[in-house]
């Protein structure tokens, strides 16, 4: 197991290889889903123990409040543009090959990839409940994934001694990827103080392991395509995302839209 902290990690991707555009202070990558996954495949021993980390208006904001988030964010191998809006404000910007990829899109090439790469893939957070239920309909959807751990924390801060045994459950499996499924802006912590701790490479994705798992349906392909995912996302959790979005995207058009920052 690698000794490493997030604070001592010595990265080998040349993070100024990968195009830019800067939205509310987070280096979001100006890329599509066919240059990630070209760039994850020819750079894997290069990326383990590094972290991609899902981007949305939410969490764009949540940096944006928090300096110590965005330097979280900054500190990943790179910010995949996971919401429509930040795509669009970044074409607008100049970058005109800037599309959105969304964590749930990004884990489901992989997985459509990985029986002919081989790559093995370990999943931690959310609930036993959701793990068991997204295994199930991983194995029936890409037969033969090679699925070869999962692990749901406690909702509770792990202690040193939790942590570390948790590593070393990771570790010993081996995985090229591990999925991280805390929410934000948990996950994206969690792995910034694990890089060079955690044998595969990290990716956070959010509600992915709920989409997965058949708890919560994607919204329509129209919908993704008018930046509108959000809308069917209230509908579907109106009690629990309805302050959350009222707060960041208000903040997200004044500030990224018409200020333009």
């Amino acid at each position: 197991m690698m000794e490493q902290t997030g604070r001592t990690f010595q990265r080998t991707i040349d993070k100024s290889l990968i195009p830019t555009c800067r939205i509310l202070g987070v280096e979001i990558a100006a890329i599509d889903m066919d240059w990630l996954l070209a760039f994850t495949q020819e750079n894997m021993e290069k990326l383990r123990g590094d972290a991609i980390c899902a981007v949305n208006v939410y969490s764009d904001v949540t940096a944006y409040r928090d300096p110590e988030f965005c330097g979280v964010l900054n500190d990943s191998a790179l910010c995949m543009s996971d919401g429509g809006p930040l795509s669009t404000v970044g074409r607008r910007r100049g970058c005109s090959g800037m599309q959105r990829v969304t964590g749930p899109g990004y884990m489901g090439e992989i997985f459509r990839m990985s029986a002919q790469k081989g790559w093995r893939h370990y999943f931690y957070g959310s609930t036993e409940e959701t793990l068991d239920r997204m295994k199930e309909r991983l194995l029936e959807a890409y037969p033969g994934l090679g699925i070869v751990g999962m692990y749901s924390p406690p909702f509770r801060p792990l202690t040193e001694e939790e942590d570390r045994l948790a590593v070393e459950r990771i570790n010993e499996t081996h995985p090229d990827f591990v999925w991280v499924g805390l929410g934000c802006p948990r996950q994206e912590r969690w792995m910034h103080e694990h890089l060079g701790r955690v044998g595969g490479l990290m990716c956070g994705v959010g509600a992915g392991f709920d989409y997965y798992a058949g708890n919560i349906a994607r919204a329509p392909e129209w919908m993704q395509r008018c930046n509108l995912e959000w809308v069917y996302r209230l509908i579907q959790e109106p009690r629990r995302l309805f302050g959350k979005y009222w707060s960041t995207n208000f903040t997200f058009i004044w500030q990224a839209g018409v200020r333009g920052k």
